[in-house]
């Protein structure tokens, strides 16, 4: 069973969103993304600065098993990465919902927000 945090949002492809207090989004995968990859070993983050699009591939995340691309759950201009991951990526692995989390977003378009899932939604669409 995996860990879904219930004051996140997710995405479909398995992405989460924190809505800070500055009103930045801070984004990440969710457990069950983290597990189904296995250790990862690279993360290949967008750059401070970089304007993303909702539902653009923006990061990639290479496991022993796998390489998979990241989705940008909402648009906004990327205001800080977490660079601690590129020395130690397995901090995803070891807590996707904290110290593993990827980049911070300013947000262009609140209202996106509104067409992510909850966690009770998202939950029942890993069971599926």
């Amino acid at each position: 069973m995996s860990n879904i945090p219930s004051h996140l949002q997710y995405t479909e492809s398995h992405e989460w969103v924190s809505t800070e207090d500055n009103g930045n989004a801070r984004i990440g995968i969710s457990d069950h993304a983290q597990e189904a990859l296995g250790d990862i070993v690279f993360v290949e983050l967008p750059v401070v600065g970089d304007e993303i699009s909702q539902g653009d591939p923006c990061a990639v995340v290479e496991s022993v098993k796998a390489a998979s691309d990241i989705y940008a759950p909402v648009s906004g201009r990327v205001v800080a990465i977490n660079e601690d991951l590129d020395s130690d990526p397995a901090l995803i692995n070891a807590d996707p919902y904290g110290d593993g989390w990827f980049f911070e977003l300013e947000l262009i378009d609140a209202e996106e927000l509104e067409s992510l899932k909850d966690s009770e939604a998202y939950e029942e669409s890993l069971d599926e």
